[in-house]
């Protein structure tokens, strides 16, 4: 199993971090622990980079998520105030944005992805816990699923496994991807942000096209879906949307391909938000991809 935390963007706190089997759970130590024969903490290998809230981690991760409000502020913008020259450069700017590939510009591109992780890496304080790093190294000639939870409000953690962190060991961490909403692909300068830091569809072929090539990868098995009982959770609750995701399971069987569980700590709670309910909505994720 992996654990990563973060440091909530709601709380300047890190949630509580321990596993149930063991008590004092080293997770604030960047080393190997061997003291607890029970709890086997001999094989845990911890990663951590120091928390930096500065100006150009900041500016990284701005970058990186905020995308989502860009957007909006922009279609708020063109509608209500831009003149007819600054509406007609932003729909000219988005249009050419979806006409691209979604990769464009190439390699300075995905220079400014690996940038955009780093700067986070930083931002969150990311920390990794790599139960048994060895039993992931063995897994040699073929893909590894890494099925991870929460979704939350947006799932920023999952940029752990991005290569260039070089969090995982092997080939695992030398090519690895996050599968993700497929509608994210569908909307203006979030699809070229979201390929740099070497994100793809979360969809069917995406999946057994990984596992045939042998290239590991990560994805949330609750997906959006589990945004949708946010609002029915309390405060103490996490909510994991899994007893109709076990797709991905059968697919890991016929494949022979392993899943290895991810859980993060610290995710929960770093958004305010406000989800609206009813049939309307939950039909209107499903045909535009995010459910």
């Amino acid at each position: 199993m992996i654990e990563t935390t973060s440091t909530s963007l709601k709380n300047d706190t890190i949630e509580a971090s321990a596993t149930p089997k063991n008590p004092q759970h080293p997770m604030e130590k960047n080393e190997i622990n061997n003291n607890n024969d029970a709890a086997k903490p001999s094989t845990w290998t911890v990663k951590q980079t120091p928390q930096d809230s500065s100006f150009v981690p900041t500016l990284g991760v701005f970058l990186f998520l905020g995308w989502n409000g860009i957007l909006v502020f922009l279609i708020l913008y063109t509608s209500l105030v831009a003149t007819k020259t600054q509406r007609s450069v932003i729909i000219g700017l988005s249009t050419l944005s979806l006409v691209l590939p979604r990769g464009f510009p190439g390699k300075l591109g995905f220079k400014a992805g690996n940038w955009f992780m780093f700067q986070s890496a930083k931002y969150f304080g990311l920390k990794t816990v790599l139960e048994d790093e060895n039993a992931i190294d063995e897994i040699k000639d073929k893909a590894a699923i890494f099925a991870c939870e929460p979704h939350d409000i947006i799932p920023y953690y999952a940029f752990a496994f991005n290569p260039i962190l070089k969090r995982l060991p092997g080939h695992h961490g030398e090519r690895n991807s996050v599968l993700v909403t497929s509608a994210l692909f569908m909307l203006p300068f979030i699809r070229h942000v979201y390929t740099w830091v070497r994100a793809n569809r979360v969809d069917k072929t995406t999946f057994l096209g990984n596992l045939k090539k042998g290239e590991s990868f990560c994805f949330i098995p609750g997906g959006v879906q589990e945004v949708m009982f946010m609002e029915e959770a309390d405060d103490n609750e996490v909510i994991l949307y899994l007893q109709k995701r076990k797709g991905f399971v059968k697919l890991a069987l016929e494949t022979g391909s392993p899943i290895v569980p991810v859980y993060c700590f610290g995710v929960a709670g770093s958004y305010g938000h406000w989800i609206p309910k009813g049939d309307f909505f939950n039909k209107l994720g499903r045909a535009i991809g995010f459910l």
